[in-house]
């Protein structure tokens, strides 16, 4: 079973061909480029490359957040137009979770951490069993300082582009943190296809009308003219 599957929600980029869980190809780009102008030319590419249509994909998937919600909007928008051209499922799978996916292979815990500015973070916590992901909370948007008070005791890998920054905010009180190595560190399009894979099998994929962004926060602009409409109430 093909699996199409796209990262745009973070800072970096990310494409990848997958048959059942094996990897067949990926493109990855953090050069700081707009993902508007990247996602699509990566994938035609890749897929060029190996010699495969859009036809002979079963299925397209794309991290649909938390994150960047212009990268979310992007990589959603994409896949919807590439499912319904082709009369394909679609699987919109969290971001937090296909950070998980992509570097299960270190084991033990994992604290997967998205930078949601204020002094906030995306987080969800996973352990790996058997090279199994598993949850150990749903995703959510929490203070760092919050973050350090949970995991103080417990030994974890920070993985994600809020990894550094959690690690220079917390190492001084939890001991036991260490950041993932750098190539493993920002999530993957394997990643999302690796989370994607089980939900595609178990017959949960849904068609593009139903794919939607999954967002923890409102965006910065609606959330500063709630603001402004509660001050003049």
């Amino acid at each position: 079973m093909k699996i199409l599957a796209f990262e745009s929600s973070a800072v970096s980029a990310s494409v990848a061909l997958t048959e059942d869980d094996k990897l067949i190809a990926q493109s990855f780009q953090n050069c700081g480029l707009t993902h508007s102008r990247t996602l699509l030319p990566m994938a035609e590419a890749l897929l060029q490359n190996c010699g495969i249509t859009l036809d002979e994909i079963d299925a397209f998937a794309v991290a649909h957040g938390p994150g960047s919600f212009t990268g979310v909007r992007i990589g959603v928008a994409t896949v919807k137009g590439l499912a319904l051209g082709t009369d394909k499922p679609c699987i919109g799978v969290s971001t937090l979770d296909a950070m998980a996916h992509g570097t299960r292979a270190l084991g033990n815990r994992l604290c997967c951490v998205m930078d949601a500015r204020a002094g906030q973070v995306y987080n969800a916590l996973f352990t790996v069993e058997d090279g199994l992901v598993h949850r150990l909370c749903d995703d959510r948007a929490l203070k760092l300082i919050d973050l350090g008070e949970e995991i103080r005791e417990t030994p974890y890998f920070l993985v994600g582009d809020g990894a550094e920054l959690c690690y220079n905010t917390l190492k001084d009180t939890c001991s036991d943190l260490r950041l993932a190595p750098s190539e493993l560190r920002y999530p993957s399009g394997f990643g999302v296809a690796a989370a994607a894979l089980p939900l595609l099998l178990a017959g949960t994929a849904c068609s593009p009308q139903q794919l939607d962004a999954f967002y923890l926060r409102r965006p910065q602009a609606e959330r500063e003219r709630m603001q402004r409409l509660s001050g003049n109430a």
